[in-house]
């Protein structure tokens, strides 16, 4: 498994590639934004872990940059620790976010949970196919693939997650717990911005209007649920 490592710190650049080489990662460093879009332009990586305070270009501007073309996992190593600057890294389709100083260790499982999930979303073609279908969304468990009215929606490995999660129980409504339990699996802490975030932006992806959607409604004072019955 390739990583991108984008961090200007030298130090802590160095301290995170030697950890996770240890682990049989194969690390390329980027010391500043347009070596990072460089270096991600002309090679293919399994995970991105990205410092937002970065030189030349920022770490947003490198985040907006990668999601134009991919849906790799991207996670954030920052020192910003604002729910501004989260939720602002999460809606422009981070899929984690690691404020600084972290452990080593902290970082290492982040980092398998992320590859695993994104393993997981690319499929496995020994699979047998699979459609799930609710209004115009159609959804192919065999290559992780989404429709609707047959134009393809590109869709971060959350994103896919929850909207399987949803559309697999239609007739389930999921507590904003319930969800990052069963789609990050990892312990909820009561943070509910990770959750709120990506729901933001499959509605954003999904919905002729977001205000008003049809596919993933709320369900006030308890959570989410499918709209469109299958």
């Amino acid at each position: 498994m390739r990583i991108l490592l984008v961090e200007d710190d030298l130090e802590i650049g160095m301290m995170l590639k030697d950890y996770l080489e240890t682990e049989n990662f194969e690390v390329v460093m980027a010391r500043d934004g347009r070596e990072a879009c460089e270096k991600f332009g002309v090679s293919c990586f399994d995970l991105v872990l990205l410092d937002l305070m970065i030189p030349a270009v920022s770490g947003m501007d490198v985040l907006q940059h990668i999601r134009k073309d991919s849906v790799v996992p991207v996670i954030i190593v920052s020192a910003k620790d604002s729910e501004a600057d989260k939720t602002l890294g999460l809606g422009l389709g981070a899929d984690d976010y690691i404020t600084k100083p972290f452990s080593v260790a902290e970082v290492l499982a982040r980092v398998k949970a992320n590859i695993r999930r994104s393993t997981q979303y690319n499929g496995d073609a020994s699979k047998q196919e699979e459609m799930i279908r609710a209004g115009e969304i159609e959804m192919n468990l065999a290559d992780y693939t989404v429709t609707k009215a047959g134009n393809k929606i590109d869709l971060t490995a959350k994103e896919f997650e929850i909207l399987k999660l949803l559309m697999q129980n239609p007739r389930k409504v999921y507590t904003k717990e319930q969800i990052y339990s069963l789609v990050w699996k990892d312990a909820y802490y009561g943070d509910e911005n990770a959750v709120n975030v990506h729901i933001s932006r499959l509605r954003n992806k999904l919905e002729e209007d977001a205000r008003n959607p049809r596919y993933v409604v709320t369900i006030w004072g308890i959570g989410y649920k499918l709209g469109v019955m299958p």
